[in-house]
C-alpha cells in the first residue's frame, strides 16, 4: 500500500491536563501517513487524484489550534478520523509528540493507527 506523508508539522495548540497548559500555547508535532492507492495519480498526473498533502495540513493545524484538548490520545483520535474522511483514504498513522514536555527527553506522545 502506498502512502501520503507529512512529518513533524509543527502547530502551536492549548493541550494538556494542568492548569497552565489550558490557557498557554504549546508547541506539538503531528506526523501522518495517509495509505492509499496512488496509481491513478501516478498516471493523470492530476492533484485532483492524490492526497494533498498541504491542503491536508492546513486541515490538521485548523483542528489542533481549536481542539483544546486534554491529552494527546484524543488529539491523535481527532487527526485519525479527520484523514480517514477525505477521499482515498484507507489506513492512517498518526504521531501527536509533545518535545519538552518531560525533562531530559526530546519528546513524548502518542503513536496510532486506524484502519
Amino acid at each position: 500500500m502506498d502512502n501520503t506523508f507529512i512529518r513533524n508539522l509543527c502547530i502551536r495548540c492549548i493541550i494538556g491536563v494542568n492548569d497552565w497548559e489550558r490557557t498557554t500555547p504549546q508547541e506539538i508535532l503531528v506526523s501522518v501517513e495517509v495509505f492509499t492507492d496512488t496509481r491513478k495519480a501516478a498516471q493523470s498526473d492530476d492533484i485532483a487524484d492524490c492526497i494533498d498533502y498541504d491542503r491536508l495540513s492546513q486541515n490538521i493545524r485548523e483542528l489542533a489550534e481549536n481542539a483544546r484538548r486534554f491529552t494527546v490520545e484524543a488529539l491523535a483520535e481527532d487527526i485519525a478520523n479527520l484523514c480517514l474522511g477525505g477521499p482515498g483514504a484507507r489506513r492512517v498513522n498518526v504521531r501527536v509528540e509533545k518535545p519538552g514536555a518531560v525533562r531530559e527527553s526530546a519528546s513524548v506522545g502518542v503513536e496510532i493507527e486506524r484502519p
